[in-house]
């Protein structure tokens, strides 16, 4: 059975169904309580689970992370929501020096099974720090995986995977489409690999590669392109920013010879250069045109008024488009 849900609500279910599966996990976060976390996505889990299993936290993200790594070490799976992904920052020493590393650093004795989701990405007239796209910082760091769902049926299914993952994942979920759009989702358990890359639309005169929101901007630039033009561009979407799944890039990179990046993160050393480089590494010979990227800009996300400005739009990547297959 299956019926339509939000990608927020999706995201609830998973938790719910995991709570309920598995009496290790707990929840830690500021709000998630009796308020139902800032996007409600734990609504109603505080009444049915108690609080010790929905533990509100103090305002201090440092000693979240800090004590979901210890209970994830004792035999909890911690769950802990970030309200905002550049709330993060004050907790990234825990993540990047005890997390990432404590299997390595304990030679396999350890491990540590959590989950950190947070919500990213702009778009949602955030005030500043609220619209950060930065997951290029978790990627490039051993020990971590990386997950960004752009689907409601994913969010559910990768959310359950990574709650029974045995080590440290980043869930970064699109602010902007929490709300956007709902889709069939099976109401049973169910789960999606974490490291598989997803063909949205198959094509062949380019490859577009892109994650979260930048999805819908990507699917959109194809199908108008295919209206007006008749190319047909093929949209992958890595749902895993780390580890990527290499085979799909360059599976799609040599069946088109041609490819575009999009994402709203900032350019330089983000996720599309390390695209771009392992289409050159392993796929240089079958391209017919250099590699484009449709990025953010290198600026701090902007405030309301131009903020728009600063997102890749259909337009965007329509020219994108053009140029690659036009070269």
């Amino acid at each position: 059975m299956s019926r339509k849900l939000s990608m927020i609500q999706a995201i609830s279910e998973a938790l719910d169904q995991k709570l309920a599966d598995d009496n290790r996990v707990m929840l830690l976060g500021e709000d998630i309580g009796v308020n139902g976390g800032v996007f409600r996505a734990t609504e109603g889990l505080f009444e049915k689970y108690g609080r010790e299993r929905i533990v509100d936290t103090p305002l201090a993200e440092a000693g979240i992370i800090g004590s979901a790594i210890g209970l994830g070490m004792n035999g909890m799976i911690p769950v802990v929501e970030i309200q905002f992904l550049a709330f993060i920052y004050p907790g990234f020493e825990q993540i990047v020096s005890h997390a990432a590393r404590m299997r390595y650093r304990t030679r396999g004795q350890y491990h540590v099974p959590m989950v950190i989701r947070t919500p990213f990405g702009a778009g949602i007239r955030g005030p500043e720090l609220h619209s950060e796209s930065m997951e290029s910082f978790f990627a490039h760091v051993p020990g971590l995986k990386v997950v960004v769902p752009s689907t409601p049926f994913d969010a559910k299914g990768l959310l359950i995977s990574a709650i029974e993952d045995p080590d440290p994942v980043i869930f970064l979920e699109p602010t902007k489409l929490y709300r956007a759009f709902k889709e069939e989702v099976p109401e049973e358990l169910y789960r999606v690999p974490i490291g598989k890359a997803r063909v949205i639309w198959e094509g062949s005169h380019l490859s577009i590669f892109a994650w979260g929101a930048m999805i819908r901007v990507a699917e959109e630039a194809a199908q108008q392109l295919e209206r007006e033009r008749g190319w047909l561009c093929e949209v992958v979407d890595l749902r895993i920013i780390s580890p990527l799944d290499r085979d799909a890039i360059l599976a799609s990179v040599k069946k088109t010879g041609r490819a575009l990046v999009v994402h709203e993160a900032h350019k330089t050393a983000g996720m599309g250069a390390e695209i771009i480089s392992i289409i050159n590494d392993e796929a240089l010979l079958y391209l017919k045109a250099p590699v484009k990227r449709v990025t953010g800009y290198d600026v701090p996300v902007p405030q309301f008024a131009i903020e728009d400005d600063y997102l890749p739009t259909v337009a965007r990547v329509k020219q994108g488009i053009v140029e690659t297959i036009q070269y």
